[in-house]
């Protein structure tokens, strides 16, 4: 493997924990300071707008398959190794910079919501927009949610059918 190779994908993991770290560590302190069978309570931001509100998520985004943990474990872990693939398959040029780094995004957000249905079999969410009553959300989801919009647009407006081409060269090519 070359040393670039090797470099990015430690650099990867790296990224990868950290984000995760901190992704944990907010879920911690929501739990710690807002959760109300700890004696915690809501924050409030911006009155009317914004909140901090402790919930206890065991379903998936927008509170959607609530109880399905084993699909959901399942579903993540597909999710996950099909991150992990597209972004070795990516070619290390600045070109593809933004797409490793949305791809370590979406691992590490898929990482932490993992650990949360693993140890807690839920995930703690604390993010509130009352304004339009937003589903309560946490970091992970903004992680994911947000790569994977800019993964979209990316895939749809700046890269071409050429780099399609050369991250999974075994597609077929338009007759020319």
């Amino acid at each position: 493997m070359r040393k670039q190779t090797m470099k990015s994908y430690i650099f990867a993991a790296c990224m990868v924990v950290l984000l995760v770290a901190f992704d944990q560590v907010t879920k911690f302190l929501a739990d710690l300071n807002l959760n109300p069978q700890k004696g915690g309570s809501d924050v409030i931001l911006w009155d009317g707008v914004f909140r901090l509100h402790y919930l206890e998520n065991r379903g998936a985004a927008f509170g959607i398959l609530q109880g399905q943990k084993i699909f959901l474990v399942l579903i993540t872990a597909i999710v996950f190794l099909v991150i992990c693939w597209i972004y070795v398959k990516l070619p290390f040029e600045k070109r593809f910079v933004p797409a490793r780094w949305l791809a370590i995004f979406i691992m590490a957000g898929a990482i932490g919501n993992f650990i949360d249905r693993m140890l807690l079999g839920y995930v703690i969410d604390f993010f509130y927009f009352e304004l339009i009553n937003f589903p309560v959300f946490n970091v992970a989801d903004i992680y994911v949610t947000c790569s994977v919009i800019v993964f979209v647009v990316l895939f749809l407006f700046y890269y071409k059918e050429a780099d399609f081409a050369r991250i999974f060269p075994s597609r077929k090519r338009k007759a020319e």
